[in-house]
């Protein structure tokens, strides 16, 4: 009887002892897999789901028909998300290096900024539901996408393929730090370092996808007029195409709708409202002066949307 209690006590021992040793190994694996994943370099995109392809697009989201309508929709998720982000001061730290304690390195032991960190793991997140197979949205980090964790989806072939190596997010990563922010928001800190990275990820995503979209829009003024545009495309004439495509009338009444977007979608509207109201376009009542917005989209948005159709249409005959 003894023995046989000495036996038992002596298996749960080592039944502890396995437990306690395979916790470790656990908490010693999630360690090293969340240093890996937080690090600048990650695994390449691949698809967990095997099998051939069960999924197709079968909106029309992505026809060239509706490139304009799609445009003027993405001007008001623009807008609202940068009326969200100028409620916060600058806050200069969410987007500095070993400013902010997030768990994410480069190489050389550098710790990431805020902003990267957050946008890496909301990518990441994003990626595993296949929202960057989709031809219309593009990854700030693509290298660290991991594998699809649904089977992917079929879509038709508008643009031609060359539209898959043009990602230009660093030049808007920059461009948002550096320049929309500083003119948008009111300089200082305010501590408000995770709303201002929300709504920071919301601006990157919208402004983004509404640049990007440029090669749809290329696409069309191809096919709208095909021998102008071949004939600069097979010089390579990447100024000529600049001119051909560059419409400033349109462009003077794009500056003018978002202007006047803004000037709605920054006002608080109460429940009486007199009739011909004439909204304070610039006044201090507003949550984001409205000929800033234009001026923004102006001088920042549009020129690069142009840059991404002179782009593509550089490699359109490829």
């Amino acid at each position: 009887m003894v023995a046989t209690v000495t036996s038992l006590a002596a298996t749960r021992s080592s039944s502890a002892s396995a437990r306690c040793a395979k916790s470790v190994r656990n908490h010693r694996w999630r360690a090293v897999g969340r240093r890996e994943r937080t690090s600048v370099c990650a695994s390449p995109v691949a698809s967990a789901v095997d099998g051939s392809v069960d999924y197709e697009d079968t909106s029309d989201r992505l026809k060239l028909e509706n490139v304009r309508q799609s445009l003027i929709r993405q001007e008001d998720s623009i807008i609202f998300a940068l009326i969200e982000r100028a409620q916060y001061k600058l806050n200069r730290a969410v987007y500095s290096k070993n400013a902010v304690p997030v768990p994410c390195f480069a190489p050389n032991g550098d710790r990431a900024s805020m902003l990267e960190y957050m946008l890496r793991d909301v990518e990441q997140s994003h990626g595993r539901i296949r929202r960057y197979t989709s031809p219309d949205e593009h990854a700030f980090y693509p290298e660290a996408q991991p594998p699809l964790a649904i089977p992917p989806i079929s879509f038709k072939d508008v643009l031609h393929p060359a539209a898959e190596a043009i990602n230009i997010n660093d030049r808007i990563m920059d461009m948002y730090v550096n320049n929309l922010l500083p003119e948008m928001c009111e300089g200082g800190d305010d501590n408000n370092y995770g709303s201002s990275a929300l709504c920071d990820l919301a601006c990157l995503q919208t402004i983004s996808r509404r640049i990007h979209y440029g090669k749809y829009v290329a696409e069309s003024k191809f096919q709208a007029q095909p021998e102008e545009y071949t004939e600069l495309i097979m010089s390579q004439d990447a100024e000529g195409l600049m001119r051909l495509l560059t419409n400033q009338a349109v462009e003077d009444r794009v500056v003018r709708r978002v202007a006047n977007k803004a000037a709605v979608f920054g006002t608080d509207i109460t429940e009486d409202i007199p009739e011909g109201l004439a909204l304070p376009i610039g006044s201090e009542s507003m949550k984001l002066a409205p000929e800033k917005v234009g001026d923004l989209y102006y001088r920042w948005i549009m020129p690069m949307t142009k840059d991404v159709q002179v782009a593509y249409l550089l490699r359109r005959l490829d």
